[in-house]
């Protein structure tokens, strides 16, 4: 009959804590009930801040900490509630969830906080907060957003507000602070300190704020060269695709010549040959018969007639013809090949030399600076370039093998032809790839020592002069390195180096910024030396080998 006469709703018998219908409903001297898991749990945290404990709801304080006991006719109520089917009060966008910052003056279930007031050290709901804009006994108060962290404000030693800025400590305290630990101190009003903080937050704001339209003028910029490089790397890509087309036209067509002129002289030759060869048979013909006619006269056993036909018989027309036909040996054309591969290796020679500079006019087109040298074996390897080895370079007393990426020092001289390129004295080679970008390679040795080195191709070749050795000029730069040690040698002077010994030399080369590195290879890589100057030319890989010495250019993955 009760339930008939009073309308009951779920967020009477809620906890303002869980938000739930109160279980093991307890109630606080100052008559506000909680579930008594809420409230212990609330008090526990209490305990660890502030050492108080108080009324989540009227912030009534209680010391000691009371001790709670389950409020009977409360927990009989509400067990016949649940029993009609009542619930908590379903969620509603006004009242403060888990994120939210609750109001610390409502009862009940709690609204969300609009404000929070750094003097009364409290959050308010737009309901509660009324009376800091219409009472002016609150006009000095600071009201912020709704905060979880107000209790920052409160001094953990004195339990007051913070209102004091210490310089001394860089820190703020509360008016008590003064007197005790921060007595002496230089200090001054948090608001005055916040006064001067802000002057410098503006300052350093404008300079973030031109910094960015620096760095978004700079990426606008950037933009631009973007659009650039890639109108003129298009350009040149289709101007070079017209040019190589070309210049294919031209080789098809002297091709086309060469074989139409070859055809035509065949013909020719070959309507003479057999021109002369049916006049041949035809002779041949003749004398055939004339033989038939000789022997059947020399059959015939009547003198008279014998005598009579013979001088008619026996007279031969005069040949044409020489009496022997010399043929030379079987190489028709043969010149016609070798000029054809004259001028193939001629043309691969201008294409080799000419891609070398194109290839390093497209490296030269880095409108950004060069990154950093790699730091580790992995970074180097990004930039892993396969070397082999020319053999129209080595000395004679060197072996090339493993496709020509591995060299050897013999006490025989090989069997290589004469070539211009070719060093004559020195036990040195070259690569047959030039070098520029960035790249990084690996030289293997063994045997008493070598030197590793990079070069010009304008470097001497021939005789015994100092031009012509590795790191004795000006344009070739050389690592020495024997058994204990190691040096760097480049126009004659000579560096002294230390380093961990190691059969294995890796060389990074950033051809554009100007830096040749060496470092020793292992399990970790050392810097042997690092050279920064200007390459006017593309570079060569290039070894010189000491008596009984090997050195292998490494493929790298």
């Amino acid at each position: 009959m009760a339930q008939k006469g009073v309308q009951l709703d779920g967020e009477t018998f809620s906890c303002s804590i869980c938000l739930d219908l109160l279980k093991d409903p307890v109630t606080t001297s100052c008559g506000h009930s909680y579930c008594m898991n809420c409230i212990k749990r609330f008090w526990d945290e209490e305990e660890e801040k502030k050492k108080i404990h108080s009324c989540p709801q009227c912030r009534k304080t209680f010391t000691p900490r009371p001790v709670l006991e389950k409020n009977i006719m409360l927990a009989v109520l509400l067990e016949q509630l649940r029993k009609t089917g009542l619930q908590a009060a379903p969620a509603d966008h006004g009242y403060a969830g888990p994120e939210d910052v609750a109001c610390d003056v409502c009862t009940g279930r709690k609204l969300k906080a609009t404000k929070s007031c750094l003097v009364c050290v409290i959050s308010y709901c737009e309901k509660h907060i009324k009376l800091h804009y219409e009472s002016a006994a609150f006009e000095k108060h600071k009201l912020v957003a709704p905060s979880k962290k107000l209790q920052e404000n409160i001094c953990s030693r004195h339990d007051e507000v913070m209102k004091i800025f210490c310089y001394t400590d860089q820190q703020s305290i509360c008016y008590l602070c003064t007197m005790d630990e921060h007595k002496g101190h230089e200090t001054v009003p948090a608001a005055a300190e916040r006064t001067e903080k802000q002057k410098e937050l503006e300052v350093r704001r404008l300079n973030i704020q031109q910094r960015i339209q620096d760095r978004e003028k700079d990426v606008k910029l950037l933009q631009q060269e973007v659009e650039a490089i890639n109108g003129s790397a298009d350009k040149a890509v289709e101007d070079s695709e017209k040019m190589y087309t070309e210049l294919i036209r031209l080789i098809q067509k002297r091709s086309s010549d060469v074989k139409q002129q070859v055809r035509s002289q065949q013909e020719t030759e070959v309507s003479r040959v057999k021109e002369l060869q049916e006049k041949l048979e035809q002779e041949i013909a003749e004398l055939k018969r004339k033989d038939a006619e000789l022997e059947q006269l020399s059959h015939t056993e009547d003198h008279n007639q014998f005598l009579h036909n013979y001088p008619s018989l026996s007279a031969l027309s005069e040949s044409t013809h020489s009496s022997s036909i010399n043929i030379g040996p079987l190489r028709y054309f043969e010149d016609v090949t070798a000029a054809v591969s004259e001028t193939r290796d001629k043309l691969q020679d201008i294409l080799r030399e000419e891609w070398t500079n194109i290839s390093l006019r497209v490296t030269e087109e880095d409108v950004l600076l060069s990154p950093s040298e790699p730091k580790t074996r992995a970074g180097f390897l990004k930039y892993s370039h396969e070397i082999t080895l020319d053999p129209n370079t080595a000395h004679r007393k060197l072996l090339l093998s493993e496709g020509n990426r591995k060299v050897t020092r013999m006490k025989q001289q090989q069997s290589y032809s004469d070539h211009p390129d070719r060093f004559t004295v020195w036990c040195q080679v070259l690569s047959r790839e030039s070098l520029t970008g960035r790249c990084y390679w690996e030289v293997e040795w063994r045997g008493g020592g070598v030197e590793i080195a990079v070069a010009y191709k304008n470097i001497s070749r021939a005789g015994s002069s100092e031009e012509c050795a590795f790191g004795f000029n000006d344009k070739s730069w050389s690592l020495r390195c024997y058994s204990n040690s190691y040096k760097f040698f480049y126009n004659k002077v000579q560096t002294d180096l230390s380093g961990p010994r190691s059969s294995t030399v890796g060389v990074y080369l950033d051809h554009r910024a100007g830096i040749l590195s060496f470092y020793s290879v292992s399990e970790t890589m050392t810097l042997l030396h690092r050279v920064q100057t200007t390459f006017t030319q593309p570079l060569y890989a290039g070894v010189y080998l000491y008596d009984g010495a090997t050195a292998e250019f490494i493929k790298l993955k």
